[in-house]
């Protein structure tokens, strides 16, 4: 195995960031701080546009934690929560002392299924427990069913904290992610489609919330001319070395995000004649997904026996990375013991599908082998 190791989702650095990041040194703006961070939360103020106020801070894990703080979750409420996502959606409602109750997904956007969502609602109130908030998730970039959750969602005047993190750049109805519930959450972790190294956002309704969200990132130092707390702080906010590598980065998203459609097209292609293997993708044009990883359902069924657990080994043993799908919240040893609302599509695909390398950073040479293996695995 001498062939350099391809991705499945590596840092794509635009070319200015530098700038910026020696900004901040020649200015001595190395701190939770300065102009590259106010400049990062209005360039992504514009982005989303829908009059957004944009909180840059240390990890979208803490925007998801800060978020709840604000929809006012304490310890013994409980918090609906998709189950097919990363464990940062849900270890925040751990941190509070709170419940998760999970959902499962639903077939055309593999995301929060809005049936089962309101049978979790309405027994939780049978049970005397009205959830708090709900947590939904744009999984692997693709937005989920953002009138029916919602519909659900305001029909029992529950707030919902929409976890964008993997879905900057994808929109509904020419709406950006992110901008759709009572809070967005973004993400900028090494292997997103922009990354500051580590860090994120919460996108928020008014001033006066991204005021707060600052506020409880900084410590929650009140104002006085020496250090008082009169409220629990966190250590949250981005950096302004950190925010520099945004703001360089947030001149190529747009290009980044066609690149990863890009990558799409090519697995639409090359699996088009592959039987037995499904490519993720958008139920109809009201979706519009930066497809932040591709992904593919194998049905073993129908390739002479083979899995994606046999690709996945395959394709390791050529130096190509590919993972498989996120594993479903409730079947996790830390959050197994709560309450899970649905059937066993999220643990289906868990099972049987696979995410593919998906880069903007990938080149021909790198679509040409990965190609050239996938074919090869199929037809042996």
């Amino acid at each position: 195995m001498n062939k350099d190791k391809i991705w499945l989702s590596s840092p794509h650095m635009g070319g200015t960031e530098q700038k910026f990041v020696n900004e901040a040194f020649a200015t001595n703006w190395v701190a939770p701080l300065g102009p590259n961070v106010t400049g990062l939360e209005q360039d992504l103020e514009h982005y989303l546009k829908q009059d957004s106020n944009v909180a840059a801070l240390s990890s979208g894990t803490a925007a998801i934690h800060l978020g709840l703080i604000l929809l006012g979750v304490k310890a013994g409420d409980e918090v609906i929560c998709q189950s097919m996502t990363f464990s940062a959606s849900a270890n925040p409602i751990l941190y509070l002392g709170a419940t998760p109750v999970f959902i499962d997904s639903e077939t055309s956007t593999w995301n929060l299924c809005p049936v089962a969502l309101e049978a979790a609602i309405v027994d939780r109130i049978e049970k005397g427990k009205k959830p708090k908030a709900i947590i939904g998730v744009h999984l692997y970039g693709v937005p989920y069913q953002v009138d029916a959750v919602h519909a659900v969602a305001k029909k029992y005047d529950i707030p919902v904290l929409e976890d964008s993190a993997e879905a900057l750049g994808s929109s509904y109805k020419g709406q950006k992610c992110g901008t759709f519930g009572d809070f967005g959450v973004l993400s900028f972790n090494g292997n997103k489609i922009i990354t500051t190294s580590g860090g994120g956002a919460l996108v928020c309704k008014n001033a006066e919330d991204k005021a707060k969200a600052v506020f409880f990132a900084t410590q929650s130092r009140d104002t006085a001319p020496h250090y008082q707390h009169s409220e629990i702080g966190y250590n949250y906010r981005m950096s302004n070395i950190c925010a520099g590598i945004g703001r360089g980065q947030m001149e190529v998203l747009d290009q980044h995000v066609q690149k990863r459609r890009e990558m799409q097209q090519f697995y639409t292609a090359l699996f088009k004649e592959i039987e037995g293997v499904t490519v993720f993708t958008v139920p109809n044009d009201d979706y519009f997904a930066n497809y932040w990883l591709s992904s593919i359902v194998v049905d073993s069924s129908l390739t002479n026996g083979k899995t994606r657990e046999d690709l996945r080994i395959y394709l390791e043993s050529k130096n190509i990375e590919s993972r498989p799908l996120w594993k479903p919240m409730h079947l996790q040893p830390i959050f197994e013991k709560y309450p899970y609302y649905g059937t066993y599509i999220s643990e289906g695909l868990f099972n049987n599908g696979l995410c593919l390398p998906s880069g903007s950073n990938l080149t021909d040479e790198d679509r040409n082998r990965i190609q050239t293996e996938i074919q090869a695995f199929f037809n042996s």
